[in-house]
Formats: C-alpha cells, structure tokens, sequence
C-alpha cells in the first residue's frame, strides 16, 4: 500500500475513470523527438509563476525543441479553471501554473463547470514557501504573528462591530485558502463560523485590502510586499512559517494532452527544471524580478518583487530580516520534486474543510494524478540525476507543533479540533 493508509484504498469513479485514460502512459526514459511544438500555457500574475516565465524568456523551451510555446496570462484561478477545461483546441490552455490542490479538485470533477472529472496530471512543483498572510493596517496595534493568541479576541472585537471579519483567499480548496483555515484554526478561530472567507483574484487583493474588502488576505507575492510598501498593512507571517519549506505551485497539464504528446511533455519538463535552476542562483535575481515585472507578467515594480526573492523582508509593523529561510524557492532544496506526501495532505485538508468527501481515495487519486515518475525521467534527461530517494518527505511538522504523517491521514484529521468534514 507504499506510504498511505489501507483505510483509504477504496477506488472513486473520478480515479477509475482517470486510471483508464492512463492506463497506455508509461514512464518516458529518454527524451524523444516532441509531437508537437506548440502548447499554450496558463499563468496568474504571481512571483512563483516564474519557471514558466524564465523558461520562455531565456529560451529554455526553445532549446527543448518546444518553439511553439505560448504563455497565456489569467486573470483568476477561476479563469484557469475554465480555460483547462476547455483545453487549447477549443481556445483555453491545456497546462498551467497551478495552485496544487486545483489538478485533484478538477480530477475528480469537484470544481469543473461540467461536473464531470477532468483528468490531470501534475509533472513538477514549481516553486516552495514565498506566500503570506497579510493584514489591514487597522490591526496594526494588534501585531498578529504566525502564532496569535490574540487573534480570538480580535476577530470577535471586529465581529461586534456587524461587520463580521473577512479574510480574502485566492481560491476555494486552493493553497491560499488552506494556509489561511489553518493559521486560524490553530489560533482558535473557525474560519467557518467566526469569520466570512471571500475569493479575491490575486493581482486585486491590495486595491480590495485599500478599499477595505478585507481585514486580511493570503495570497503570494509580490502583492504582500505591495501592501507594505504602499502601507497600507503589514505581513502577519510568511507561510513558511506555517510549515517551513511548504509545497506551493505547481506545473500541471491535461492527462489526455500528456498522452497524445509524451515526448513533448518531457522537454516541457526539462525546460521547467532548467528555468528553475536559473531562477534560484542569486546572481539571477535581480534581473528575474526585471523579467517579471514586465506588464505582460505580473507588471509589478522590481521594488515590489526583488526583495522578497532575495529573504529580505519588512514585515510591515517593525520587524524587519535578511536571509529568510522562508523565501521562495525553486530548484533548491528539492523545491521542484513533486512529493507524493505533500499533495496528500492537500488532498486530506480538502477533505477537512468538506471540498473533497471523507472517503475520498487519498491514494489512488495521488497516484493518477501526480507524476513523479515524469520529473524523475526528465531530470535525468537534463543530467541533473533522478531526485531524492523517496516520493514521501515523510512527517510533517507545523508551527503549532501538529503532525502530518501521510502513512495516516486519518490519525492527522482525528487530531484537529476545529474542521468540517463531509
């Protein structure tokens, strides 16, 4: 049963219907000439969204055979959403940069307009850590941290007043909102019932915050390094701090597009790992926040992007770092290699807040989904070896001490007091 609970092994009609599909789809050992060179690529207006960016613009596709690439921006994970579900040939994408619980909620139909599963595949991690949680300069005397026990307090102050406390995710089930349901479940506070959660497209959340839509959001950078240098509010705590060298993004594509072009989705994957590589060397930085900056990316200045790339960060409310060690990262640390266990906890918390329902196939659904085999082969095509040992990083530990063991999901969601299970 590898790593996951027998409790679990119970097959979905989303995951059979995933597992024919992919049933031909074998491990590719070597890179092959592409079936085609054309794909066209979905992205938000985010730093991590920089793989697929520095790998368009420093010709690591090209160089792949992939000459065809076309980046196409989205103005909301919603967008994504739909446009995957539409895929390129009828005018949308057919991969993207992904929040990385959004592939299993499209796989098992959960989140597609039609309902039905829309099989896809994960082929690489595209970044870890770099988000935040922000708030309002209104709680500034407040000086909310990772750890909060006053955030209780403020909440039902806020609660008071009739205007019940919003907190502004990205993307319900997304990573965002899950980073945002832990940090006050931890602290205290249900954020079912002791506050409103509302969906704000990332490139908008500082002009919502400035017109005061929410009293704190979660969301990645630049936008929380934007919020402090317009003052307008301050950083509570990078999501590192929740769990140090989180999975974030991901680079994920349709299963039936990765079928039809095996060889092609290799190179993709290749070039994906060469541009990550870039993107983490230091002596890159300053001209990747200059690349990302441009309008047709995140069109963000470099003031707002550089810093935080680099682990300098002012939080906001006096505490200021050099060196974070909760930067974002791409390639370091084995920040690309999509851990099976990491996506099993996605898929466990969507489980605990009711997206996904309680007997949901944890197993099975990871292992159609997240291709980790794939990075593995495209890796060793770029010389860069095969990986770490293990799909499982093994138990996790977050800031308020509870453990995430992906051999037992089940004795994770038994621990937390504060959830919603359906």
């Amino acid at each position: 049963m590898g790593y996951f609970t027998r409790r679990y092994f119970v097959v979905s009609a989303a995951t059979s219907a995933i597992s024919l599909l992919l049933s031909p789809l074998v491990a590719i050992a070597a890179p092959g000439k592409p079936e085609t060179t054309e794909v066209e690529l979905g992205f938000i207006a985010l730093t991590d969204s920089a793989p697929l960016i520095i790998a368009k613009e420093k010709g690591f596709f090209n160089k792949q055979g992939m000459t065809g690439v076309e980046l196409k921006k989205q103005t909301s994970w919603a967008v994504t959403r739909d446009n995957l579900e539409l895929g390129g040939s009828r005018g949308g994408i057919d991969g993207a940069h992904i929040l990385t619980p959004m592939p299993y909620l499209l796989s098992t139909g959960a989140i597609t307009k039609s309902k039905q599963p829309l099989p896809m595949l994960i082929l690489a991690r595209l970044n870890t850590q770099g988000q935040g949680i922000s708030s309002s300069k209104e709680f500034l005397d407040e000086k909310l941290k990772v750890k909060a026990p006053n955030l209780i307090e403020t909440v039902d102050k806020k609660n008071k007043t009739g205007d019940k406390f919003k907190a502004a995710v990205t993307f319900p089930g997304g990573t965002h909102d899950l980073w945002m349901r832990y940090w006050m479940a931890a602290n205290g506070v249900d954020p079912n019932k002791n506050a409103d959660l509302v969906v704000i497209p990332p490139p908008q959340m500082v002009a919502n915050m400035q017109s005061g839509t929410m009293d704190v959001f979660c969301v990645g950078e630049p936008w929380n390094e934007r919020l402090v240098n317009k003052k307008l509010g301050y950083t509570i705590t990078q999501t590192g701090e929740i769990w140090k060298e989180h999975p974030e993004k991901a680079f994920t594509m349709r299963a039936d597009w990765v079928k039809k072009n095996p060889n092609a989705s290799l190179r993709l994957i290749m070039a994906v790992q060469q541009a990550q590589k870039w993107a983490d060397n230091p002596a890159n930085a300053k001209e990747l926040a200059e690349i990302l900056s441009e309008d047709k990316y995140i069109k963000a200045s470099v003031e707002d992007l550089l810093p935080r790339l680099q682990g300098t960060v002012d939080y906001g409310d006096g505490r200021k770092v050099t060196n974070s060690p909760f930067k974002m990262y791409f390639w370091n640390n084995n920040a690309s290699f999509p851990y099976k266990s990491h996506d099993a906890w996605f898929i466990t918390e969507n489980i605990r807040w009711g997206y996904l329902p309680k007997n949901t196939n944890i197993n099975a659904l990871v292992k159609q989904v997240n291709r980790a085999d794939l990075w593995r082969a495209a890796a060793k095509a770029n010389g860069y070896g095969t990986g770490p040992a293990s799909d499982s990083r093994g138990v996790e530990v977050f800031f308020d001490g509870v453990k995430f063991n992906p051999a037992n999901p089940q004795a994770y969601l038994n621990s937390l007091k504060i959830k919603s299970l359906k």
